[in-house]
């Protein structure tokens, strides 16, 4: 196992009747007037490109406060004055609430286990000793947080099980404190690192290598470029300006960098890229305890940022790397490499490249974990270290599934299983016996099984063929007009398999659709698939979401006025370009934190790592052409829109709110419809990971209020 630790996997009815057609009463909306300034703009290859709304980017500023204040007093009151809206609170309330478990996750003789009552705003880490032991607190967010905007994910432990790293994030901040816990004692000590961002804690001795950037100016922390990212040794015990440089760039600080080790610390691996797609993969032998430092020379196991190479674990028995590739695979293989001849000439498979997507492999136990995807759901095989004794692991259900693998001595692991409809189960698997063992399965309240998932597979627009998960009530007809909501996200190789939201469930119980297309740009199929959506190929991708919308009203599953579409972060750029290419087309849109300005994306925090994805618009003429053509800022014109809820948060420092500002900003104006366009900000919240429980029933409600009050649906339990 390659200790770069990964979080553990959380655990996460009534019938209404829809009319013929969805019948809106028309609300008059007096948004709020957004001072213009009509000499910002850019001119990017002698196209001036104008900006008129770019002093909304200023996150800081008291004009922009105010901004938002009256955006959100106005998109409050038309959500409060729906009839329906806390009904569907309550309901949502009451479906969240059931007990929650993640975990465990091994750590020596202790077992580290996520519990979650039902409605505390953050999981609570519990520890016992031994997997039969009594549970007592670790750490509780709630405690520390009573308003539950903050976060602790374990980043790393040390390989005497002794200490473990702790990351710590305030109000969805990317930014992270790494705090050090005592396992002997369980109590924090006083070392506490700051300005790391999208770092682990690779343990090495009496320290751990991390990853941090300088600290910023202030007033900008939340949304200037995220540059020169360097890694640095911590000691125990020293003060942070005591760390060691390990690796920096002083020329390009546009590089993502870290270092892992393998579970011996025999090896450190330095994995750099230029953003989410591609990396360089380099290693240092530490068996002879020589720390790296900055004028070492790494040994290279793959240059340049056109593949993906990364090592899972080091045999000692036999010398050897076992490193999963999509070099000359573009489904992906794992390969045996001998560190003393690590060119790829002298790479010997161990898992061939095959059909259907290597997902990722783990180790445990002195066992090798496959997970495959086949058509957007998992299959998991296991095999000996050298790649024989091939066993398919019997899966309960069609699904998703993953934790397989821990430490080379251990004698059994945990693995999770989840659905559209099932929040999931853990269960315990024997490596000697290969058997499961079902370990926790939550109380739920509903009836999963009285729902049903089909996949179709429907033509593009260039006849490639898409997946598409249809989820609904069993006896649900094809009446044309069912409420639908359908989600996609295509993009940066993520693959969207099977997986449970409470808040979907509010949809599919009063007799509702949901629907999930797994679109090129992702990774379901491979890095050809992924490449398919990728640049000067993006409309592939979008052409692929409106053809899954067309098949959705011509098998009569819905209607244009019943069908609302949803997507996040890159998903959000999905719903902001088809909505702006296809307004006639949806009945209602919610682009959640989206990429929506193309041609200034890379100029913010961490924009300039998905360069690689989507390309540059100061790069060429060509790029700024295609960037330009779907840009769903650029792309707006007058137009009768579809019913529109943009939603972002003010700590988002991920995809930064400015995106979402400028693209309602533009997009009200324009509307020449009786369709409301609002925006809804989240106020102390970011891109999306460690929102409390409070804020996402809040969240949700005013979500599938508006979807409801839009698609001219009343929910059962909304009637009075």
């Amino acid at each position: 196992m390659n200790k770069n630790l990964l979080l553990p996997c959380v655990l996460l009815m009534a019938c209404g009747t829809a009319p013929e057609t969805a019948k809106q009463t028309v609300q008059k909306i007096d948004y709020p007037t957004t001072r213009k300034d009509s000499t910002a703009g850019d001119t990017l290859h002698g196209v001036f490109v104008a900006d008129p709304y770019r002093w909304l980017e200023n996150d800081t500023s008291a004009e922009t406060a105010a901004w938002v204040k009256a955006q959100n007093a106005v998109t409050s009151a038309y959500i409060d004055s729906i009839p329906y809206r806390d009904a569907i609170a309550k309901r949502y309330e009451e479906l969240y609430n059931y007990p929650k478990l993640g975990g465990p996750m091994k750590v020596g003789d202790l077992y580290f286990i996520w519990k979650n009552s039902g409605l505390q705003n953050q999981f609570v880490i519990n520890v016992r000793k031994g997997l039969d032991g009594e549970d007592q607190v670790f750490i509780d967010p709630n405690a520390v947080d009573p308003a539950g905007t903050t976060t602790f994910s374990p980043v790393g432990y040390s390989n005497d099980h002794r200490y473990m790293a702790v990351g710590v994030q305030k109000a969805g901040s990317d930014w992270q404190d790494i705090t050090v816990y005592d396992l002997s004692t369980l109590k924090q000590l006083p070392d506490v690192l700051k300005w790391a961002k999208f770092s682990g804690a690779a343990w090495y001795k009496d320290g751990f290598f991390y990853s941090r950037y300088p600290e910023p100016a202030k007033g900008t922390e939340l949304s200037a470029a995220s540059k020169f990212q360097k890694v640095y040794y911590h000691k125990l015990g020293d003060p942070q300006e005591k760390d060691a440089l390990v690796w920096e760039n002083k020329e390009n600080g546009d590089l993502y960098v870290s270092v892992g080790l393998t579970e011996g610390e025999e090896f450190a691996s330095l994995t750099i890229s230029t953003g989410t797609d591609g990396y360089e993969t380099y290693f240092h032998d530490m068996r002879g305890g020589v720390m790296p430092t900055p004028a070492t020379r790494w040994i290279p196991l793959q240059q340049g940022f056109d593949h993906k190479t990364s090592i899972v674990d080091f045999v000692p028995a036999t010398g050897k790397f076992l490193v999963m590739t999509e070099v000359d695979a573009p489904n992906y293989r794992l390969v045996e490499v001998d560190p003393t001849k690590p060119e790829v000439a002298n790479w010997k498979d161990i898992i061939p490249h095959k059909k259907d997507l290597l997902q990722g492999v783990s180790t445990g136990g002195g066992i090798l974990f496959a997970e495959y995807l086949k058509d957007a759901t998992s299959r998991f095989f296991r095999y000996k270290l050298d790649g024989t004794g091939e066993q398919a692991i019997a899966l309960p259900d069609i699904g998703s599934a993953g934790g397989f693998g821990g430490e080379r001595n251990d004698t059994f692991g945990f693995y999770s299983f989840t659905s559209f409809t099932d929040p999931g189960s853990i269960y315990k698997y024997d490596y000697a016996t290969g058997k499961s063992e079902l370990w926790f399965r939550p109380e739920l309240k509903f009836d999963p099984s009285a729902y049903v998932t089909e996949q179709v597979f429907y033509p593009s627009k260039d006849g490639t063929k898409v997946p598409m998960f249809i989820v609904h009530k069993k006896g649900t007809e094809k009446n044309g007009h069912n409420p639908t909501l359908l989600y996609a996200y295509g993009g940066f190789n993520i693959s969207l398999s099977p997986s449970f939201s409470v808040s979907r469930m509010m949809l599919l119980e009063q007799g509702g659709v949901f629907a999930l297309a797994n679109l090129r740009g992702g990774g379901e199929y491979g890095e050809d698939w992924h490449r398919a959506g990728m640049k000067e190929k993006k409309q592939n991708v979008f052409d692929d979401f409106i053809a899954a919308a067309e098949y959705l009203i011509k098998e009569k599953w819905t209607d244009t006025p019943h069908l609302g579409v949803n997507g996040g972060s890159n998903g959000g750029l999905l719903i902001g370009a088809v909505e702006t290419q296809r307004p006639d087309l949806f009945g209602v849109c919610f682009p959640e934190v989206g990429v929506l300005d193309m041609l200034r994306y890379q100029k913010f925090t961490a924009g300039f790592g998905w360069t690689p994805e989507y390309g540059n618009a100061d790069n060429s003429p060509e790029e700024f052409a295609y960037l330009r053509k779907y840009s769903p800022l650029h792309n707006i014109k007058p137009a009768k829109y579809p019913a529109t809820l943009v939603m972002t948060a003010d700590h988002d420092d991920r995809v930064v709110p400015a995106h979402s500002f400028k693209f309602i900003s533009t997009l009200q104006p324009a509307q020449q419809g009786d369709a409301p366009v609002l925006i809804r900000v989240a106020v102390n919240a970011g891109h999306g990971a460690g929102k409390p429980t409070s804020m996402i029933i809040d969240e949700q409600a005013d979500k599938y209020a508006f979807f409801f009050k839009s698609v001219g649906f009343t929910p059962e339990y909304g009637m009075k």
